[in-house]
């Protein structure tokens, strides 16, 4: 699920690939890998692509359809 919902906001984010590797500090070819689901994505590497995507890692994970963060936090 997560592979799914980080390039569903990539695209939304009319990003590519290369630009949202070098936002993360990673190859493209290592943030294809997380995309494709051919590697996991690291704890680290996921709270980021919360933060930068304003969202919870629950959402990323698809443990919930709420992709706004909750107000408190």
């Amino acid at each position: 699920m997560a592979y799914r919902r980080i390039r569903e906001l990539r695209e939304d984010s009319d990003l590519k690939q290369r630009e949202l590797a070098q936002i993360l500090c990673c190859s493209q070819q290592t943030y294809s890998d997380y995309e494709c689901g051919k590697a996991d994505i690291p704890t680290s590497v996921l709270i980021a692509l919360a933060k930068y995507y304003d969202t919870t890692t629950d959402y990323l994970l698809g443990l919930t359809q709420r992709r706004q963060r909750p107000e408190s936090y």
